[in-house]
Formats: structure tokens, C-alpha cells, sequence
């Protein structure tokens, strides 16, 4: 990240912190006046009783209760304003601290960790200190999915330039990018469920048996209830009538409390976040959109006819805060026996499930797809020297890459290399002394390639590449619960391996060391005999080793295989590493002078 963009995020900061503490100090000010205005009711209490006058209790009451309502709207507006600076404050925060320490307080994706699949436990695709953890922007559950889905598995090279228009896009849309993460920043810490609840519920049509009387008799009782009361004013045979309706409605609604409590189990706990996707919603709605995936996502959120999907949200969460009345007793005592509260809702959110259940599943969708957009963008927006690949055509494969570096090490200590595989099938093995760079470099292409098909920006000056299905065989490991020894791993990923080059026709292999749960003498004869099955195979890909004998294949094999190698140089005794790929076997290793160093000689000294 630059001096400029570190600035920028700085000043942000500051700019949110600061509009944050204006917005408590006008929350503790708005709190004050609402103390004021109930003292002020008790006062008018006194002075009604003390005149007798239920003129001007009613008076007073109204005109107070208008006030504090007011107040009560004008705080919750503060409120909202101050959460969302909050935010804001820590998702720009958080583009400082994932540059400086690595550090983001959206998920790493261990959840997505999958020891089986075909790259991704290899190239630190999920988990601590992994791609996702450095990349992710996504706070809802199914942004996270989508994030992943796009970084497990390649896409037709259609979808793959179409997720680049829209990174692009994105990446000149700072602004609206760091709005839309602070605006879904609550969703982080919420119940994952919440709204794959809420959807399967407004699919779910909920009736009550005598649903047409009761919605005749719910337009009546507010007038009837409010008639009696005014009347009870003034005679007391209305009191009486009053107090009968209040004890039929009330019987009307604790009869149907079963379907009230179903509704609120699965809606009620809801209706604030709501509000925050509605903002969600609106920001959406307004802001213009000339990619592609942009303006297909945005159009999964606008609507032909009708009101917008931010304005029905906003309408849902409306009728759930309605609902939620019923939490406070003496609240939903008053409201039930004057207007059967509980069942009107009900109903309300009926009316509104069948009118938009059908649109608002897409724009959660549309929700999930934006954020994959906005992680990739971020990418973009905070290393701008990193290039957007060429996805390459033709029936070979293509991996070409200058000053290609791995992502996940710092810019200050990476080092990068170039490398070259255009329009044909080659397999390249890697030799090298230990801590040369071998692994590394194989974690390079793959995590970088891993990025291109995901349509983001790549660690390098330039990249092209194919669309290929990576296959991995590094991190090879045991397992006691499956009663599996090293060798039996090994034996089962290299099946694998040799079925999937089999199968598929754009399988692109990193091998690391095969056969170390093994005697030398097999080990080379087995990575030699899996190597020229591969060969067979039309396979392509990467094989590092130790065995030099394995870079005699390219003798055997002049027109498929390709020798490269990382050497050190040891100068007075100290290992000197420049972790470049050269052509070539390698002529130097350094296993003996790193014995040595631990007090343990390779050989006998001399007699």
C-alpha cells in the first residue's frame, strides 16, 4: 500500500471518529430533553389531579406525548448516524492493520478448509494467515460463500472477464465500496441462520382458520375501541361496554398467540437489521453501474413495478418493530385490547410476504455477489502496481508471468521471478538445495493463478494464463483417526492426481517432493515412473525435487521436460540465497553444511 492511500484511510479514520463523537454528544443532549419532558409529565399529573381536570391531563398528555416521540425519533437518528461512523471508522481502520500486521476483522475462511480438495489446504486458500484472511471484505454468510466459491474452483473464461469488469469497476468506486462494508459491518457476530430463517419464512404462507372475519373485524375495532373510549368520558354505561371489548379482544388474541409466537421466532429478532439492509438496499439503488456483473447484480435489486426493494424492506422491518411491541406487557396489554395488535400484524406481514417474498431472495443474492466484488476490488484498490491477468485461449496451456511474487509474503522480503509456459504442454522439474525457494515458487504460481481465475489482480508486473483446474501435492500428512500413514497418503493424492490428468482436460499439477514416507532407491524409482505416466498423460505442471536423478528425464524426454533449479552460493562458510529460477539442474546443496551447523556431521571426520 502507498504513502497516499495510507494517508487517505488515515483521514478517514479521524473523519469517522470525529463525526462519531458529535453524534454522542447529540445523544446524550436528546436524552436529557426526554428526562425533561417526563418531568414535565409528572408535573402536569399534579397540577390535572389537583384541578380535577381530565381536559387538561388529556391535554398535556398529547402534547407531551408528541414531544417525546419526537425526541425518541430524533435520538434513534443520532444513534443510527453514530453506529454507522463506528463502522466506518473500523473498515477503514482495518485497511490500515491488514497492511501493517496482516491482521482483518472479516472471516478467514476456516471453515471452508477442505484437506481433500485439489489446491486449496496447499496454497493457504483458507484459514489463519491465508489468501481469504488477507482478501476477504464479506460479512454476510453467503458473501463468504460466494468469496470462496470463486476461489475453489475456475470459471469459463466468459464469467472470469466479466468478473474482472466488474473488479474494475469497483476498484474506481472507493467510496462507495468502504460505505457498503461499514453499512454491513453489523451483520458481523449476528446468528448465520438469520436470514436463511427469515427467507424460508416469507415462503411460508401462515393463515389464521377464520382469517376473513377477523380481517373484517381488525378495520372495525380501532374506531369501535377509540368510540368507547371518548364515550366512556362522558357515560359511564360506555365504561362498561369498554371494558367488555377490551376483555373480548384480548381473549381473541391469547387464542391465537401459537401462530403469533411462530412468527415472532422467526422474524421478530430481525426487524432492526432490516433497517440496515435497507440502507443496504438504497445504496444499491442509487449509485450507477456500467460492468457487466454490476449492472446484473443491481438489476436483481431494482424493480420494474412497484415500490423499490430498500422502501419493502424498509416496510418489513416496520411491521416486525410492530410486532416486537408485544415484548413490552403493559404495551401489548393497551395495544391488543384496543386493536387486536398481535393478529393485525400478523397479517400485515402476510400481506407483505405474498407480494415480495419472490423479490427479495435475489436481492440478498445480489447482497453476497457485491461483496465477492468489493474483497477482489480491495485488492485492487490497495496494490495498485499489481497487474490484471490475460486469460489465454487454445487447446495448450499458457502460464506466463513476469516478476511474479507470492501475495501473503510482504513486499518488503518477497521475491519475484519470472516464468514462461506459452501455448504448450511441458512439465518442469525443479531442483534445489532445502530453504532455496522450490516450495515457495510452486505456492506462487498457484495462489497467483488461483487469483486470476477469480477475476482479481495478480501479485506480478504481468501475468497470462489458461483457464486450468489447479491440482496440488505438497502438504502431504497422516491421519490416526483414518488409521493412514504418510506412504498411504501419498499413494492416495497421486491417484488421485494421475485420475484427475486422466479425466480432465485442463489439469495443471504442483508437486512437491513426492514420496517422502519412503526409502530413497523407491522414492526415485516411483517419482520417476508417476512422472513419465504423466507424460503419458499429455500432463502438465511443476515438479519440485531433490533428486537429481530426476532431472535426467529431460535426456530421455528433450521435448516435454524441462529442467530449472534455486542454487545458493556458499561464501567463507555462509549460505547466501538469491531464491531466483534459473534454467538448469542444480549443482549445490547445502543438507551437510546445515548439519553441521546443528553439530551433526554428514561424514566421519578423517581418522
Amino acid at each position: 500500500m502507498n504513502t497516499d492511500l495510507i494517508a487517505d484511510y488515515q483521514q478517514r479514520v479521524a473523519a469517522a471518529t470525529q463525526k462519531a463523537a458529535e453524534q454522542e454528544k447529540l445523544i446524550n443532549q436528546y436524552a436529557l430533553l426526554r428526562l425533561l419532558v417526563f418531568t414535565l409529565f409528572l408535573i402536569g399529573i399534579y397540577f390535572s389531579v389537583d384541578a380535577g381536570s381530565v381536559a387538561l391531563f388529556l391535554t398535556i398528555t398529547a402534547v407531551l406525548a408528541v414531544a417525546f416521540n419526537w425526541l425518541v425519533r430524533r435520538q434513534n437518528v443520532f444513534e443510527r448516524d453514530k453506529i454507522y461512523y463506528e463502522s466506518y471508522r473500523a473498515v477503514n481502520q482495518n485497511e490500515l492493520d491488514n497492511d501493517a500486521h496482516r491482521t482483518n476483522i472479516y472471516d478467514n475462511g476456516a471453515r471452508f478448509t477442505d484437506d481433500k480438495h485439489y489446491y486449496t489446504a496447499d496454497l493457504d486458500i483458507y484459514g489463519k494467515g491465508s489468501l481469504f484472511e488477507l482478501i476477504n471484505r464479506a460479512a454476510t454468510p453467503a458473501g463468504n460463500r460466494t468469496l470462496s466459491l470463486w476461489l475453489s474452483a475456475p470459471d469459463k473464461k466468459e464469467t472470469i472477464l466479466i468478473a474482472q469488469e466488474a473488479v474494475k469497476e469497483l476498484a474506481g468506486k472507493n467510496n462507495w465500496r468502504l460505505d457498503m462494508q461499514a453499512r454491513l459491518l453489523f451483520v458481523l457476530g449476528q446468528d448465520e441462520q438469520q436470514i436463511p430463517r427469515l427467507l424460508s419464512y416469507l415462503k411460508m404462507p401462515v393463515a389464521f382458520d377464520d382469517e376473513k372475519w377477523l380481517r373484517i373485524y381488525s378495520r372495525i375495532v380501532p374506531f369501535l375501541s377509540v368510540g368507547l373510549l371518548i364515550a366512556a368520558v362522558f357515560f359511564t354505561e360506555a365504561r362498561y361496554a369498554a371494558a367488555v371489548l377490551l376483555a373480548i379482544n384480548g381473549r381473541l388474541v391469547l387464542s391465537r398467540n401459537q401462530i403469533v409466537e411462530k412468527a415472532d421466532l422467526i422474524a421478530g429478532r430481525i426487524g432492526k437489521g432490516l433497517n440496515s439492509y435497507a440502507e443496504v438496499f438504497k445504496e444499491i439503488e442509487n449509485e450507477t453501474f456500467t460492468s457487466v456483473y454490476g449492472k446484473q447484480l443491481a438489476g436483481m435489486i431494482h424493480r420494474d413495478k412497484g415500490k423499490p426493494i430498500s422502501y419493502q424492506v424498509r416496510a418489513l422491518a416496520r411491521l416486525i418493530n410492530n410486532l416486537n411491541q408485544r415484548l413490552n406487557m403493559f404495551v401489548s396489554m393497551v395495544l391488543n385490547g384496543l386493536f387486536i395488535w398481535n393478529i393485525r400484524q400478523v397479517m400485515a406481514i402476510e400481506d407483505w410476504k405474498r407480494d415480495n417474498h419472490h423479490d427479495i431472495e435475489q436481492a440478498f443474492s445480489a447482497i453476497a455477489g457485491f461483496e465477492a466484488v468489493i474483497s477482489l476490488a480491495a485488492l485492487q484498490i490497495n496494490n495498485p502496481d499489481w497487474a490484471i491477468p490475460k486469460i489465454a485461449d487454445g487447446p495448450n496451456y499458457t502460464l506466463t508471468a513476469k516478476d511474479i511474487a507470492h501475495p501473503l509474503i510482504r513486499k518488503s522480503t518477497r521475491v519475484a521471478n519470472s516464468y514462461e509456459l506459452n501455448d504448450t504442454r511441458k512439465i518442469d522439474i525443479i531442483t534445489g538445495s532445502n530453504m532455496a525457494g522450490k516450495s515457495t515458487f510452486l505456492r506462487t504460481l498457484g495462489i497467483n493463478t488461483v487469483l486470476a481465475l477469480a477475476g482479481a489482480p495478480v501479485c506480478a508486473q504481468s501475468m497470462t494464463v489458461s483457464v486450468v483446474q489447479l491440482f496440488s501435492y505438497m502438504r502431504i500428512k497422516d491421519s490416526l483417526n483414518e488409521s493412514t500413514s504418510t506412504f498411504k497418503a501419498e499413494l492416495d493424492r497421486l491417484q488421485m492426481l494421475l485420475k484427475a490428468v486422466e479425466q480432465q482436460p485442463n489439469i495443471f499439477f504442483l508437486i512437491d517432493e513426492m514420496l517422502r514416507g519412503t526409502n530413497s532407491v523407491d522414492k526415485y524409482l516411483g517419482s520417476k515412473a508417476v512422472i513419465e505416466k504423466l507424460i503419458g498423460q499429455q500432463g502438465v505442471g511443476l515438479v519440485a525435487t531433490h533428486d537429481l536423478q530426476l532431472a535426467k528425464l529431460e535426456d530421455e524426454h528433450p521435448k516435454y521436460v524441462r529442467n530449472f533449479y534455486f542454487d545458493i552460493q556458499v561464501i567463507n562458510g555462509e549460505m547466501l540465497f538469491d531464491y531466483k529460477l534459473k534454467p538448469g539442474e542444480c549443482k549445490t546443496f547445502n543438507a551437510s553444511l546445515l548439519l553441521e551447523r546443528i553439530g551433526i556431521f554428514a561424514s566421519p571426520p578423517a581418522p
